[in-house]
């Protein structure tokens, strides 16, 4: 992977920008103001998706449960690389890991409290574990627990809890069926949120009720507003500022929530990327990058082209998978798909942020290498046809277009067949992950609900997760055998290493998938917002009002 010198400067921009603790003109010392209420616009298409930490599903709906969530582990609200640093929250400290694996014993810290004032206990953690297992909620956060000894007799109806989770006091265990070598990371998720014990869940999702972070939702009307307001029991450490967060949800398009916030409406929105980048809007122009209102980071997104090793095409064929790779140009893709700001180009799956990531020249990211990738593909395109699932909405079907007549110059026909559905939703994963679903090629967008090279290579290409987050069905044994071995090092320096090198070595020598790029993460706040920490998205338990 090589990166052009203009997202080197990009990178250096915002390093500088997140060693600010606050946003200002530059060489003077802006004055933080404790108080006040953040605005926040979103738009019902690209926003806010569930209040509830059991079923929220998107970049806006994180962000905003952030300020709620106390967890067992957690990431820092500090700007990478200290923002990769997993450290206990609600837990005393590390749990107690049984050697192989399957047994995690957490001991809870006293003083946090809910927002009504009830004490935070095990069976609060409890609660959330089962919470993602109920039938008939379908939470895309079942795919963190389902491994939890019992828990497919909460999925199934059979039991109300699973028999691994034993919350008594201030103690709680979890047991797996298999070794869960990410679960730390795993807790670190909006899903595992700690919430009342007696808080049930619903398909719809709940709206207020009581939190134990920073902050609380006081009222919820979908469509409407989210009113979130400081906890005054909050016994944690996390610095917050704000007296709370007003969210207006009646933008009436996604460049409306970017209107709002320049004109002062609004201190800050999430929408489309490519919104942010329209040279009509112009706002490099108006702002610069990484000043004091739009920030561009390298963002956690990957834009990938899966295969399906499950179909003919592509079942025991490296060979055609890295032809593909040769074949793609990645840099045509990303201008059609937003330009150089909006994404950088990728030929390997861990983000380049990433602790242990290693830079590594793979496949060509400024042109196609057509020559080599016809000599990868003669012999081995079989019937020469696929299929490639995409989204029916324009840029995706325009981008999987793109990647048709790229793939023609080595001999395969594609035939693009558009979806109603989002290439990030968990709704078109798990249509991939449907067996015998007609695809060969899918482009797909995958942003893990946390940061860790398990995410972004077990996750994907275990044999162990082919069904659901496995949903190219991807399967052998020595790659299995690579990551598990990976995994098992929970932490440190060797851990990254391992998983650097085997990033390398799946895309050079396997390539169950192609990366394209990985999306950029832009952010738009008003003049008076300061505190700026970005992880990439904007850190709103930090903001503070100048």
């Amino acid at each position: 992977m090589r990166h052009p010198v203009v997202l080197t400067v990009l990178a250096i921009s915002v390093a500088v920008a997140l060693g600010t603790a606050a946003s200002g003109t530059p060489g003077t010392k802006p004055t933080v103001r404790e108080g006040g209420i953040f605005r926040i616009s979103f738009h019902a298409g690209s926003g806010l998706d569930y209040i509830d930490p059991a079923l929220a599903s998107t970049a806006a709906g994180w962000a905003v449960l952030d300020t709620t969530c106390a967890r067992l582990m957690t990431y820092p609200d500090k700007a990478p690389p200290a923002a990769f640093r997993l450290v206990p929250e609600v837990a005393t400290g590390l749990p107690t890991v049984s050697r192989d694996l399957t047994t995690y014993t957490f001991k809870l810290r006293g003083g946090f409290r809910f927002s009504d004032g009830t004490p935070v206990r095990a069976n609060a953690f409890a609660r959330a574990i089962h919470r993602l297992l109920v039938p008939g909620v379908e939470s895309p956060g079942a795919q963190h627990v389902r491994d939890i000894v019992g828990a497919e007799d909460v999925r199934s109806g059979k039991a109300r809890v699973a028999s691994g989770v034993v919350a008594r006091g201030n103690r709680l265990v979890v047991r797996f069926v298999r070794p869960a070598p990410d679960f730390l990371h795993r807790t670190a998720s909006t899903f595992l949120c700690a919430v009342p014990p007696s808080l049930p869940a619903d398909p719809e999702g709940v709206s207020a009720f009581p939190a134990a972070g920073p902050y609380f939702v006081r009222e919820y009307r979908p469509g409407e507003r989210v009113i979130l307001r400081k906890n005054r029991f909050y016994g944690g450490k996390r610095t917050h500022h704000v007296d709370g967060f007003n969210i207006d949800l009646t933008a009436v398009s996604p460049q409306e929530v970017l209107d709002r916030v320049e004109r002062g409406d609004a201190d800050w929105g999430h929408t489309l990327a490519g919104i942010y980048l329209d040279p009509a809007r112009g706002l490099v122009a108006k702002y610069g990058i990484n000043r004091s209102r739009f920030f561009l980071k390298p963002g956690f997104t990957l834009r990938m082209l899966a295969f399906n090793s499950a179909r003919p095409l592509f079942r025991d064929n490296p060979s055609l998978r890295r032809a593909v790779n040769f074949a793609l140009d990645r840099r045509a893709i990303v201008g059609v798909a937003g330009g150089p700001l909006a994404s950088t180009p990728s030929d390997q799956y861990l983000p380049v942020t990433l602790p242990g990531f290693k830079e590594s020249d793979v496949y060509p990211l400024e042109k196609a290498d057509v020559g080599r990738a016809r000599e990868l593909a003669q012999g081995n395109l079989r019937d020469g046809k696929a299929v490639l699932y995409t989204n029916e909405t324009p840029l995706p079907f325009a981008l999987g277009q793109l990647v048709k007549r790229q793939l023609a110059e080595i001999g395969l026909a594609v035939e693009v067949k558009g979806l109603p559905l989002h290439t990030a939703s968990s709704a078109y994963f798990a249509k991939l992950a449907v067996p015998g679903e007609p695809w060969d090629i899918a482009l797909g967008l995958w942003q893990p609900s946390y940061v860790d090279p398990y995410a972004y290579l077990n996750q994907l290409f275990d044999a162990r997760y082919i069904g659901g987050t496995n949903f190219a069905r991807f399967s052998s044994k020595p790659v299995d055998q690579q990551m598990r071995s990976a995994a098992r090092l929970l932490s440190g320096r060797n851990r990254n290493r391992a998983y650097g090198a085997l990033d390398v070595r799946l895309a050079r020598d396997v390539a169950p998938i192609a990366a394209v790029d990985f999306l950029a993460e832009p952010t738009l706040v008003s003049s008076r917002v300061g505190c700026i920490v970005l992880r990439p998205l904007l850190d709103l338990t930090s903001v503070c009002l100048l």
